[in-house]
């Protein structure tokens, strides 16, 4: 099979995570990008979903408030579950 040189455009941060996962699954960036492209071709279009998701309000306040206790310095965390147990049994 030939193959054609093609050159795209990716945010260097992507590629690099990119690269990383790739190479976790013993392959590299042109055999994954294959595989993207044959998926399309075999479905039609694209392999995945492409849509903004919808939060609840809910959600979105929940997720705020996690990262909020997560940055706080004066929020005691655990690092074993015996110590959590402990604690929420106190």
């Amino acid at each position: 099979m030939a193959t054609v040189p093609t050159q795209i455009r990716i945010d260097e941060k992507v590629k690099k995570q990119a690269n990383e996962l790739f190479g976790e699954l013993g392959m590299d960036m042109s055999s994954a990008v294959n595989i993207f492209l044959r998926q399309c071709i075999l479905r039609g279009g694209l392999p995945f979903t492409v849509e903004i998701p919808q939060y609840s309000q809910k959600l979105l306040d929940a997720a705020d408030e996690a990262r909020r206790i997560s940055r706080d310095p004066d929020v005691k965390g655990y690092s074993n579950m015996d110590d959590l147990k402990k604690a929420l049994e106190a």
